[in-house]
C-alpha cells in the first residue's frame, strides 16, 4: 500500500472518529425530551458504527465491499435521527453542521462503493 493510499485511510479513519466524538458532545447538549433520548440513542449508535465498520472493512479485504455499504447505510441513519432531534432552536447550527458532515461523509462511502464495483 503506498503513503497515499495509508494517508487516506488515516483521514478517514479519524474523520469517522471526529464525527462519532462531536456526535455524542452534541448530544450532551440536547434537551432531555423522551423523544430526545430515544433519538439520540440510535443516532449514537449510528454515527459510531460508521467508523468502527471503516476499521473493520480495512482489516478484513474479503468483505470490504460489504462493510463499506454499511458504513454509508449508517452514515444515512445518522441523518435520519439527526433530522428528528428536536434542539429546542438552541442548537440548530451544531445540528446542521452534523448533518452535512453524515452528508459528506455518506456521499464518500458510496463513491468508494460505485468505485469497487466497477
Amino acid at each position: 500500500m503506498s503513503h497515499n493510499e495509508n494517508s487516506k485511510r488515516y483521514d478517514l479513519e479519524e474523520r469517522t472518529f471526529e464525527f462519532a466524538k462531536t456526535s455524542r458532545a452534541f448530544v450532551k447538549q440536547l434537551p432531555r425530551t423522551i423523544s430526545n433520548l430515544e433519538d439520540a440513542k440510535q443516532f449514537i449508535r449510528a454515527s459510531g458504527s460508521i467508523g468502527a465498520n471503516y476499521i473493520e472493512a480495512n482489516e478484513a479485504n474479503r468483505q470490504e465491499g460489504l462493510k463499506i455499504k454499511i458504513c454509508r447505510r449508517e452514515a444515512k441513519e445518522s441523518c435520519y435521527w439527526l433530522r428528528l432531534i428536536d434542539t429546542d432552536g438552541k442548537l440548530e447550527g451544531d445540528q446542521a453542521q452534523l448533518l452535512n458532515e453524515a452528508q459528506e461523509l455518506m456521499k464518500i462511502f458510496g463513491a468508494i462503493v460505485r468505485k469497487s464495483e466497477q
